[in-house]
């Protein structure tokens, strides 16, 4: 059965170098981050050498838009880092040497709170034969997660979604309870279970989810990109599935959840599994039936408790 929840002294550049004995790229970092900028000044810039291309180092290089706090930001966020680490590994675009990434225009940052949430910036990546710039723009948001909730109640599979408002498609859009990491730590599991029950009132156990993307090969890194032409956003998918009586169904159809003091009108929806394919153009949602019903069919799933 399904639980429910029922002021400081300023100090000089020199003065700090004097005392914390800098190394060269500290210093050269302060001083690229801690100059003034007027209307007639060059844009703040900063160098990165890569393992992958050690005598190509990259320019990164703040819009005029951007503030030398935001530019500071962007270069340490995890969200930046990761997309490297991404280029680099083995799967990625710098690894082999056919391509270089020989600058970063850094154009937007959006900040949730004390940490970035969004991140926009164009890479200048050439294919080394041709010449031939590749498309570089990215929008860059970090990985989430998307739960397949499956209830069976009178021989019959319901799927619980919700219905949210997404301003940048100008719709109402019934998907998966889904949600953004919040922080670096990489608690997919938790991130996953934490938005279930904001969004749904469902509370579930650790030990009763299914990491559908597990499932992929490994070459993947085990989570699916929903818009890789653009978009950096990695997600996983679980699975959850349990027996409920009718009466719980009846309490989850329409039920207003979500953290209003954030914007958040949500919706819970309660649709037949069967005719989920087709009510809903959400990728998480589409995704998430090809991959439960492939494991299924491969007998890939653990035996669910009831």
């Amino acid at each position: 059965m399904t639980r429910f929840l029922q002021a400081s002294v300023p100090l000089s550049l020199s003065s700090v170098s004097k005392r914390l004995s800098l190394s060269s790229s500290t210093r050269l970092q302060l001083r690229t981050f801690c100059r003034k900028m007027s209307p007639d000044s060059p844009p703040l810039t900063h160098s990165i050498t890569l393992p992958s291309q050690l005598t190509e180092p990259v320019e990164i290089v703040a819009a005029p838009n951007i503030s030398h706090s935001e530019f500071r930001s962007a270069i340490d966020s995890s969200l930046f880092k990761q997309w490297l680490k991404n280029m680099e590994s083995e799967n990625g675009v710098l690894y082999g040497g056919a391509l270089s990434l020989r600058r970063v225009l850094i154009q937007g940052v959006d900040m949730f709170g004390k940490r970035i949430g969004f991140l926009k910036f164009v890479a200048d990546v050439f294919d080394k034969e041709t010449g031939k710039k590749v498309p570089g723009i990215v929008f860059a948001r970090g990985p989430a997660v998307a739960v397949l909730i499956l209830l069976d109640s009178e021989d019959k599979t319901y799927a619980v979604l919700t219905e949210q408002v997404r301003i940048p498609v100008g719709r109402v859009i019934l998907e998966l309870p889904a949600g953004m990491l919040d922080d670096d730590k990489g608690d997919f599991l938790g991130t996953a279970i934490r938005e279930v029950e904001e969004e749904t009132g469902i509370c579930l156990k650790q030990e009763d989810m299914v990491d559908l993307t597990a499932f992929l090969d490994q070459s993947t890194g085990g989570r699916i990109f929903p818009s890789p032409g653009g978009c950096d956003e990695e997600i996983s998918l679980f699975l959850y599935s349990g027996q409920v009586n009718k009466e719980i169904i009846e309490q989850l159809q329409g039920k207003e959840t979500g953290l209003r003091e954030h914007g958040e009108l949500i919706k819970v929806c309660v649709v037949p599994y069967e005719k989920l394919w087709c009510m809903t153009a959400d990728a998480k949602v589409l995704a998430a039936i090809a991959l439960y019903e492939m494991a299924k069919k491969e007998g890939l799933l653990p035996h669910l408790k009831a």
